[in-house]
């Protein structure tokens, strides 16, 4: 559906101003192939470290019952990982079943896509330095107090005691 109306879009640019069209085109194909050698890097850094952390580790650190260290551990793999909300999630149900905490697989879930440590240089080159930095920040606190507020609302967490 995407491709559907990306191509309407266009085709209705090119009829309103050819030349613009042609030239957005160029620069955007320009674009691509300038940055794709760093998502090709990317791709390769998150398929090494994805081989290298199993659904066994994965398990055996966040599932251990001590919701700081498996926070913390949750938040560290999630921001070194990348996956899309359709692996996720499932990945999520696969934890969950095995023992992991609502609050703990929130925060493994919400940095792996809101926090970029892999996706960095991408982002960098996108965005500078100091917008990368700030909006990792901003997903880092995001994730903190979505996973805080999951464990207050399944009881995992009380902030009263």
């Amino acid at each position: 559906m995407l491709y559907v109306v990306s191509i309407a879009i266009i085709i209705s640019l090119f009829i309103m101003d050819k030349q613009k069209t042609k030239r957005g085109l160029q620069l955007g194909i320009k674009k691509l192939f300038k940055n794709l050698p760093a998502f090709l890097n990317m791709i390769i850094l998150v398929a090494i470290a994805l081989y290298f952390i199993s659904d066994e580790v994965i398990i055996k650190y966040l599932g251990s019952g001590e919701y700081i260290i498996s926070l913390g551990i949750a938040i560290l793999f999630g921001s070194i990982s990348f996956m899309p909300g359709f692996v996720a999630f499932p990945l999520s149900g696969i934890l969950l079943n095995k023992g992991v905490s609502y609050m703990v697989l929130a925060a493994f879930t919400t940095t792996m896509m809101m926090v970029g440590v892999v996706t960095y240089p991408v982002e960098k080159e996108f965005f500078g330095h100091q917008v990368t930095i700030i909006r990792n920040l901003i997903g880092l606190i995001t994730a903190l107090v979505v996973s805080l507020a999951i464990g207050v609302v399944y009881g995992e967490v009380s902030l009263w005691s």
